[in-house]
């Protein structure tokens, strides 16, 4: 695959994003709507099937199947997927206005593993602008308040488990650009949509169908037409770290996200941002231009 454009990885990225945002600003509609975080999960899960789908289709169904392929795919599947499972037990016993803030610092990982392990290195600009990403994540999911009773509850449970999800997917992110130095981003995603559809039935068990379920138009369905958002974007994302660096792709798509959300929160949905957030918005988007603009090296994708 030829590309013209002198930042491919931009366009990914900006892609993800943009669908990714639009997605946070509705993914609670559902759930709010009486249909559970659990089953949502499952629906995501089937969603990532058309797009998997695609882009398999536009390469004449060339999936790599080689065990380091697969084990490769699993991985990141696992830890994706893994995570979410994690996540969806954590807010059950802990404060979400800590678990969030604390799991959205996951491209430090990445970034830790992208500089040690494959020897990424950036300019000045992109160093500001990982800084103020990374600045601005945990200032997007903190509330700013602290109801203290709730800490003690279930002791340090929730922080190890929160922890446990940062990892996840801080590594999860590292594996995405990995793989994609010996396999095509289309076979990442095919396996990341198997894993998904694999940890379904975890999710049906963590379901509490004693409560009213909403299973009409505005719950599974409803959720679908979001999901899918959430599954393109996932797949932007793996194309954007097959053509870029994932100590910029990583804090970029995670602080750019959170600021769409934002935006469309405020335009469409009338919410008004707190003042942590504020400042995010402003962290965000002087790092995405700064992450934009930076001069890339001269390393070549190989297709």
């Amino acid at each position: 695959m030829k590309e013209s454009k002198k930042k491919p990885w931009l366009l990914y990225a900006i892609v993800a994003t943009v669908f990714w945002g639009v997605w946070g600003a509705f993914t609670s509609v559902p759930s709010r709507n009486g249909f559970p975080d659990t089953l949502i999960y499952c629906v995501w899960a089937l969603t990532m099937i058309v797009p998997a789908v695609f882009v398999l289709w536009r390469i004449n169904w060339k999936l790599e199947m080689d065990k380091k392929a697969i084990l490769y795919g699993l991985i990141i599947g696992l830890l994706g997927a893994g995570g979410q499972m994690i996540l969806f037990y954590a807010v059950t016993i802990g404060p979400t206005y800590l678990i969030f803030p604390i799991i959205s610092l996951s491209p430090l990982i990445t970034i830790v593993l992208s500089l040690l392990f494959l020897k990424e290195r950036t300019g000045l600009l992109g160093v500001i602008g990982i800084l103020l990403a990374l600045f601005s994540l945990p200032l997007f999911e903190y509330s700013g308040d602290l109801p203290t009773e709730e800490l003690g509850e279930n002791g340090t449970l929730w922080f190890v488990l929160a922890i446990l999800v940062l990892v996840a997917w801080g590594v999860q992110a590292y594996f995405m650009k990995l793989a994609n130095g010996s396999m095509s981003a289309e076979s990442i995603f095919f396996y990341m949509m198997i894993t998904g559809i694999m940890l379904i039935p975890m999710a049906f068990y963590m379901t509490d169908f004693s409560q009213e379920i909403n299973w009409g138009w505005d719950g599974p369905y409803l959720a679908a037409a979001i999901q899918i958002l959430n599954a393109i974007g996932a797949l932007c994302l793996v194309f954007a770290f097959r053509y870029g660096k994932a100590i910029v792709v990583s804090p970029m798509t995670n602080a750019g996200a959170p600021l769409m959300t934002s935006i469309i929160s405020l335009l469409v949905l009338g919410i008004m941002p707190g003042q942590f957030k504020v400042v995010g918005i402003i962290f965000a988007v002087i790092a995405a231009f700064l992450l934009a603009i930076q001069p890339e090296g001269k390393k070549p994708v190989k297709d």
